[in-house]
Parts: structure tokens; C-alpha cells; sequence
């Protein structure tokens, strides 16, 4: 396993075509609250309507994220959400592809510790963490409390994040000083 998980009771394991119709429930958990406004819809509407959206969005990722580690998130042998983590995205960061957990499952830490446990490997690889985040989803402040900052905004909806490790940003400190001293030997070090 890649992921090393600080949760004994957590187990990811590699999506099946058997997955399916779970992993279609959890996507679907993510956008209850956005579809409850939609006062026109029937039920029906709205389950054909997601059945849709999380096919589309199954088949994006698969086709898009090659390489990239497809898990279904097991606590004691019972699915509870999906990590798609891509460990070399644009061959120098991770990618958290998405992280979702089931309502009845959040707000238990779970996903915290998930997200320290990807940042824990992002360390060991020296590598940055990106993930693209609606701006409404209430985990917002969780990946802000973590250290995630805000590099873009696409269509003021999805804000991409992105987290470091200290060494990335003593790095970057490194160069940014370097080269505002317009390439002197002189080097400012920042202790983070």
C-alpha cells in the first residue's frame, strides 16, 4: 500500500466494477443538500439526474487521472466514502482527486486523518498536495486548518488549493530571495 493510514480501523482498496453503485451513492450524498432546492423535481428526476452526473464524472476521472490510485475508503470491511489520489500528478505533485465520506460518517475525523495521512506521504515524496474544492463545501475550513492555500478560482465556484511541506517552501523561499538579491551569493534563509 502507498498510502500509509494512521487509522488502524480505516482501508482503502482498489475500486471494482462491483463498487459501482456505491460509489454512485457517495457522489450522490455530496450533492443532496444542492438538489433539495430544486423544488420542481420529482425523485425520480433527481436519482436519474445524479446516476448521470456521477457516470460522467466516473469516466472523466478514469480516462483523465492515469496512474492515478482509485480507492474505495473501508472502515472494518464497510464502505463509508472514496479517495482518488494521483501520487505523481504533472510528475511533481499530488493530486487529491476527490475525497468523499457518507453523511453518517463525517465529522468523526476521518477525513482529517485521511488528508494528514496524504500529506504525511506528500512529506516522504516531497511533494506539494492540490485539490480542487467547491467553494461552499463546509470541509473548506478543514483544508484551510490544515495549511491549504488558495492558488486559483475557476468560474468563482471550484477553488484549487494546494498544500507544501515546509522543505517545498523553505525552497521557494531560497529561490524567491536569491533572486531578489538579483543573483548575488547572498542567501536570506526563512525558518518557517
Amino acid at each position: 500500500m502507498i498510502l500509509n493510514l494512521s487509522d488502524t480501523f480505516l482501508q482503502l482498496r482498489t475500486i471494482t466494477n462491483d463498487d459501482e453503485e456505491m460509489l454512485c451513492r457517495i457522489y450522490s450524498s455530496t450533492r443532496m443538500e444542492e438538489l433539495a432546492q430544486l423544488t420542481g423535481w420529482t425523485l425520480n428526476q433527481k436519482e436519474t439526474f445524479l446516476k448521470s452526473q456521477f457516470k460522467a464524472q466516473h469516466n472523466y476521472y478514469q480516462n483523465n487521472y492515469i496512474g492515478a490510485h482509485f480507492w474505495v475508503i473501508e472502515f472494518k470491511s464497510q464502505i463509508i466514502g472514496r479517495l482518488y489520489l494521483h501520487t505523481h500528478y504533472e510528475a511533481s505533485s499530488m493530486r487529491i482527486i476527490d475525497i468523499s465520506i457518507l453523511p453518517k460518517w463525517r465529522n468523526r475525523g476521518i477525513g482529517k486523518g485521511l488528508l494528514m495521512d496524504v500529506m504525511e506521504l506528500a512529506k516522504r515524496m516531497n511533494r506539494s498536495v492540490t485539490i480542487h474544492v467547491e467553494c461552499f463545501n463546509p470541509a473548506m475550513k478543514l483544508y484551510q486548518n490544515l495549511g491549504f492555500e488558495l492558488v486559483s478560482k475557476t468560474n468563482g465556484i471550484y477553488h484549487l488549493l494546494e498544500w507544501k511541506t515546509n522543505r517545498q517552501n523553505s525552497q521557494q523561499n531560497i529561490l524567491f530571495n536569491q533572486s531578489a538579491t538579483n543573483g548575488s551569493s547572498i542567501t536570506a534563509f526563512n525558518s518557517l
